[in-house]
C-alpha cells in the first residue's frame, strides 16, 4: 500500500476553458500517465465548446454535435479525472476546493456539495460579461459567455421567425431585429455571421420573412469605431463591409437602459429590437471575490504574478480571463483573449513539472501575436504582430481567414493531436456538403 508520503501530487484544475482543458490534457498525458501526479479537472458542464465559435452557435451556422468535447471522454483518453460541479469557494488552511451542487433541468439534485482535495489548485473558470449595472440588461439581453446562452439566442431567433411566419397581423417594429451592444470581436463577428443565416433560414420556408425588410441588424457601441484593438485602416475596412450588408452600426452611441422593445441610448436614441445580445466587456465571476482572501481587482479578477500564482497564496495559480496578470511592456495586465490562455498553460505546464522537482516557477510573458477577427463567409481581418516580420502585418481577406482558422486548429491539436484532427476535419469536410449550413431548430 503507497503511504500518505507516497501519493501523487494532487493538481486541481477548476474551469475547463480554452486554457484550463488545454493544461489538464496536457498534465495527464505527462504527470498523470506516469504517476507522479493526480490530475482533476472541474468544470460546471459537461462538455467543452472553444469560445470563440460561441457566435457561430448563436447565429446557427455550426453544427455544435461536431465540435463539442465530451469531458468525461477527454479525462479517459488523457489520463485526468473530471468533477462535475461550479466552483463554490475554497479553504486555504485545509487546502479544499468546494463545489456547489448539481441539479437536473427539474431541479432534483444530481450531486450533493462536495469537496475537493489539492496541493496544487490552478483556478480558470474564465470571465462574465458586464453589464456596468445598465438597468434592463439582466431581463432582456444575453450575452454569449456559455455555450447554453449561445444555444437560448439561437432558440429564440428561430422561433420569433416561426411566430411571425404564422401570425396573421403584420409584423410589429423590431420584432425580428437583432441589436447587438458592442462593437468588439464577439459583436462584429456575430453581426457579420447573422446577416447570412438568417437569409437561409427564411430560404427554407419562411415565404411570409424579408430579411432585407423585415430583420435589421445593428450593433451600438460606446466607443469612436468598432474593432478598437485593430488598427484604424481594418476597423475600416470592417465597417465598409458591414455597411454592405446593410448591418447599422451606431458609435459613441452609449446604452442607458434594455427594455422588452428595444434598447436606449444617452443621446436619447431608441433602436427597436426584441432580441438583444449584450457583448459590451467582461468581468470576473463574483465567486472570485469570496475564495478565502485571494486578491481581487475591482472587476473580480484575480491577482497573480509574473509566475501566475496568486498574490496572496503560492500553491493557487490562475490563468486566462480571469487573472490579472501583468504586462509590464504596455504597463498593463494582459488582454483577455484564447492567445493568452494558450501561452499561459504552456508555461504553466512547465512550472508544475519544474515544481514537482522543487525547482522555482517560471516568469510568463504575453506574446501578443496581433488579432483577427471573422466576417463569415464574407472576409476576414486581422492584424499580425511578432514573428518573422517586423511591426505589424495587416491582413485581409483569404489569407486572413486562414489565419483564422488555424487559431482553432491549433486549439484543438493541444486537445487532440495531430492525426486526430487531420482526419475529423476531412470528415467534417466531406459530411458538410450533404447537410445544411444552419442549424433549424
Amino acid at each position: 500500500m503507497t503511504s500518505a508520503a507516497q501519493s501523487p501530487h494532487r493538481i486541481v484544475v477548476v474551469g475547463g476553458g480554452a486554457g484550463g482543458l488545454e493544461l489538464a490534457t496536457r498534465l495527464g498525458d505527462t504527470l498523470g500517465r506516469k504517476g507522479v501526479a493526480e490530475i482533476t479537472l472541474v468544470d460546471r458542464s459537461r462538455t467543452h465548446l472553444w469560445k470563440p465559435l460561441l457566435h457561430e452557435v448563436a447565429a446557427g451556422s455550426m453544427d455544435i454535435d461536431d465540435h463539442e468535447l465530451e469531458y468525461l471522454a477527454q479525462a479517459r483518453w488523457h489520463h485526468f479525472k473530471y468533477r462535475l460541479g461550479a466552483l463554490a469557494g475554497i479553504d486555504r488552511q485545509k487546502k479544499l476546493v468546494k463545489l456547489a451542487p448539481v441539479f437536473d433541468d427539474e431541479g432534483e439534485v444530481i450531486i450533493e456539495a462536495r469537496t475537493v482535495p489539492y496541493d496544487t489548485l490552478v483556478v480558470a473558470i474564465g470571465s462574465v460579461s458586464n453589464d456596468f449595472g445598465t438597468p434592463g440588461v439582466a431581463e432582456y439581453c444575453i450575452s454569449l459567455d456559455t455555450q447554453a446562452d449561445a444555444e437560448r439566442f439561437h432558440k429564440r431567433l428561430i422561433n420569433n421567425c416561426m411566430r411571425a411566419q404564422a401570425q396573421r397581423g403584420p409584423l410589429q417594429a423590431g420584432q425580428l431585429s437583432v441589436a447587438i451592444v458592442g462593437a468588439g470581436a464577439t459583436g462584429v463577428e456575430l453581426a457579420a455571421e447573422l446577416h447570412r443565416t438568417v437569409r437561409e433560414l427564411a430560404a427554407f420556408g419562411l415565404d411570409k420573412i424579408d430579411p432585407a425588410r423585415d430583420i435589421q441588424i445593428t450593433i451600438i457601441e460606446a466607443a469612436p469605431r468598432i474593432l478598437m484593438q485593430l488598427p484604424d485602416r481594418l476597423a475600416s475596412s470592417a465597417m465598409d463591409l458591414l455597411r454592405g450588408l446593410n448591418v447599422q452600426v451606431l458609435t459613441n452611441e452609449k446604452v442607458t437602459a434594455v427594455t422588452a422593445e428595444g434598447v436606449k441610448t444617452a443621446s436619447g436614441r431608441f433602436v427597436p429590437a426584441r432580441q438583444v445580445v449584450w457583448a459590451a466587456g467582461i468581468k470576473g465571476s463574483p465567486i472570485l471575490a469570496g475564495l478565502d482572501g485571494l486578491e481581487v481587482t475591482r472587476n473580480h479578477l484575480l491577482v497573480v504574478r509574473s509566475t501566475l500564482q496568486t498574490s496572496r497564496d503560492d500553491d493557487i495559480f490562475a490563468i486566462g480571463d480571469c487573472a490579472a496578470c501583468p504586462w509590464p511592456e504596455k504597463d498593463s495586465t494582459v488582454p483577455p483573449r484564447a492567445q493568452a490562455a494558450h501561452q499561459q498553460a504552456s508555461t504553466l505546464l512547465k512550472t508544475l513539472k519544474r515544481r514537482l522537482q522543487g525547482r522555482p516557477p517560471l516568469d510568463y510573458r504575453y506574446q501578443d501575436f496581433g488579432s483577427l477577427v471573422s466576417l463569415g463567409e464574407y472576409s476576414t481581418v486581422g492584424s499580425l504582430m511578432g514573428g518573422l516580420h517586423k511591426g505589424t502585418l495587416m491582413l485581409e481577406g483569404f489569407i486572413a481567414g486562414l489565419m483564422y482558422k488555424s487559431l482553432y486548429q491549433m486549439h484543438l491539436v493541444a486537445l487532440h493531436g495531430w492525426v486526430k484532427v487531420g482526419l475529423d476535419t476531412l470528415a467534417r469536410t466531406i459530411t458538410r456538403r450533404t447537410e445544411p449550413h444552419i442549424k433549424l431548430h
